[in-house]
């Protein structure tokens, strides 16, 4: 438990189907050094100030994570393990729906296992003064926007380009609202065209609420494509 008696909640998310990554083993669960993907950010979590954590995964692979995963490698701190939905957002929304009675949240996926103590102390000062704070970091190319033709329309600025990350950090109130208005407004907001990608998507779009950007780090990557593997285990080697 923080400072002020202020409890802290981790929910991780390993509910992915890992399309891209052209195997039949989930890329959460595919091996870095010997150990599976998600391993990595559990243990970070594990071994910080975060209270608890939620682990939400593919519907069926709830027995199977508490086993290989929870049990194998001690992580008391999942205190509950939940089955995601279709969209990203309908996971977080179960994993939110699993609790009660935090302060903050900590959103991340699980294929970023490069998440560290330092980011997290980060985003918890972040959090504690404005409420809703997401990792990320300034982005190295230049950005262009492609027209339906793929021809560039537009070159914004790089220097306000930033390329977010997880985890992203909300007081519990503040992310509660958000997704149940979400939920409430889902077909809306569809019919719309309005895709909801991330959380600060979720708070912005739907509480008008201001979201705080705070550094998070060029290694944090997302495991997405086999090359990703390669470049994590690189990383962990300096880890």
């Amino acid at each position: 438990m923080g400072s002020d008696g202020e409890r802290t909640l981790a929910v991780v998310l390993a509910a992915g189907s890992g399309k891209r990554m052209g195997s039949k083993t989930k890329k959460q669960y595919m091996l870095i050094d010997g150990k599976p993907v998600i391993y990595y950010s559990l243990k970070t979590f594990q071994d910080s100030f975060i209270d608890e954590i939620v682990l939400v995964v593919s519907p069926g692979d709830t027995r199977f994570c508490q086993e290989e995963i929870v049990e194998k490698y001690g992580f008391y701190k999942v205190r509950h393990i939940v089955e995601g939905g279709k969209e990203r957002y309908h996971s977080v929304a179960a994993g939110l729906n699993s609790v009660s009675h935090f302060d903050y949240v900590f959103i991340h996926d699980g294929a970023r296992p490069m998440v560290t103590a330092e980011i997290l102390d980060r985003s918890l000062a972040c959090v504690r003064q404005y409420g809703a704070c997401v990792t990320g970091v300034p982005v190295k190319d230049t950005i262009k926007i492609a027209d339906e033709e793929g021809k560039i329309a537009a070159t914004p600025n790089r220097n306000f380009m930033w390329a977010v990350q997880t985890p992203q950090v909300f007081s519990y109130p503040l992310i509660k609202e958000a997704y149940a208005l979400l939920l409430s407004r889902e077909e809306e907001l569809s019919a719309s065209g309005v895709a909801v990608t991330d959380d600060a998507m979720v708070v912005e779009t739907l509480t008008g609420r201001a979201v705080k950007l705070v550094e998070g780090s060029y290694k944090n990557i997302k495991i997405t494509t086999p090359e990703d593997i390669q470049i994590a285990e690189i990383f962990l080697k300096n880890f």
